[in-house]
């Protein structure tokens, strides 16, 4: 169940309920891909005020298989984490394995990455699998179409989208997955093709899901197009349904999802690019590899963490260059209040730094904007925890 709290403009504030407690938007989720979000333990996770993460039902179905997680008590209990989880359907992977793959009305025919061996992905088995895993949210199976795409495609694409969002969500219901607390989110496809979006949206709006998702943005188009193909979808989704933008994003892409009627966003960005020695700052990205760090002397940033009281850029540079050896770089409450009341900087100097964009009055935000502006900041928590 989806409670809308608060509209300022087109961007909300609600409360998502799950059977794993309650999702406050908008929310950032870290992504879990293989049970794990990479550099992070559950505990540090959850010190960091990750809310909600995702898993993959292309990748833990392959590797350890969804059998084995259903013996094992279900993903929450495997991978010991009692928040929500919100699991992808494999469509987007699948879509990545282009050269491994056959379309077919029925499914996807593909090859693993691992080994070879041929496996199948339908509606049907798509829900099993997360039902397997035992996820707060599962996604429907979609046809993600690549960037560029030509129309005839991308109508092909959104036809079987449709199809087996209804099929999925068919046999979700006739398991009483749904009526048992689970959610199902459809997603909307159509490429850079806005009737087609339209299309898409208002086919799965009369199916009525929980939830309604944008796929297809962030596989490739500049993000001016990726933004247009957003505020082109917005209209349709129901306005009593969360909102998710699939791999979005960057900082600045947040708020101005946000400043789109948008709740629910995930990225594998913050941790890889924390893995290779990236983290945000005020001042922007930080690469430590760079020899400009070698004899620098100064934290991070000036913040009351762990981290940036005790250890220089010059020490963080010799353990990136020495391949890693641990140390753990924790970002605390304290440092993102401190961004927040300006002693980093100012709430309206980051309104500054992210109005550029046409399609969002930045302005207009209000209080789900510092919602966002925590989430930003907290990405700058997830980017230097435990990741070198």
């Amino acid at each position: 169940m989806f409670t809308l709290l608060k509209e300022d403009g087109q961007a909300r504030c609600g409360v998502l309920k799950t059977r794993h407690g309650d999702v406050q938007t908008p929310i950032f989720m870290p992504v879990g891909t293989q049970a794990t979000v990479k550099g992070m333990t559950p505990a540090q996770l959850e010190e960091v005020g990750a809310q909600i993460i995702l898993g993959n039902t292309y990748h833990l179905n392959i590797r350890p298989g969804s059998d084995l997680i259903d013996e094992m008590g279900g993903l929450h209990k495997f991978m010991s984490w009692k928040r929500p989880i919100l699991t992808d359907s494999g469509g987007f992977q699948v879509f990545s394995l282009s050269k491994l793959r056959k379309i077919t009305e029925k499914g996807i025919e593909f090859r693993s990455h691992l080994d070879g061996r041929k496996l199948f992905l339908g509606p049907q088995n798509c829900y099993e699998i997360q039902k397997n895993l035992d996820t707060d949210i599962a996604m429907v199976l979609d046809e993600c179409p690549p960037y560029p795409c030509e129309r005839d495609a991308c109508e092909s694409a959104v036809a079987h989208t449709i199809r087996w969002a209804g099929e999925f969500l068919e046999h979700a219901n006739k398991d009483g997955f749904i009526e048992s607390g689970h959610h199902v989110f459809a997603i909307i496809q159509g490429s850079i093709y806005d009737d087609l979006r339209q299309h898409c949206g208002q086919a799965l709006a009369e199916i009525d899901f929980p939830g309604y998702a944008i796929g297809g943005v962030s596989v490739g188009e500049p993000e001016e197009e990726m933004i247009r193909q957003v505020a082109a979808t917005a209209p349709v989704m129901p306005k009593n349904k969360p909102r998710y933008v699939m791999g979005v994003g960057t900082p600045p892409q947040l708020l101005k999802m946000v400043g789109l009627g948008m709740d629910m966003f995930d990225c594998v960005m913050p941790t890889r690019l924390a893995r290779h020695a990236s983290v945000f700052t005020p001042d922007g990205v930080l690469n430590l590899k760079n020899e400009r760090f070698k004899h620098d002397s100064n934290p991070i940033m000036a913040a009351d963490n762990y981290t940036c009281q005790n250890f220089s850029r010059a020490y963080l540079r010799h353990l990136i260059m020495a391949n890693g050896v641990g140390v753990e770089l924790t970002c605390r409450e304290d440092a993102v209040k401190g961004f927040l009341e300006g002693r980093c900087l100012s709430l309206e100097t980051v309104f500054e730094l992210f109005k550029e964009s046409a399609h969002v009055d930045i302005y207009s935000i209000g209080r789900a904007a510092k919602r966002a502006v925590n989430l930003v900041f907290h990405l700058i928590e997830y980017a230097v925890n435990e990741a070198l």
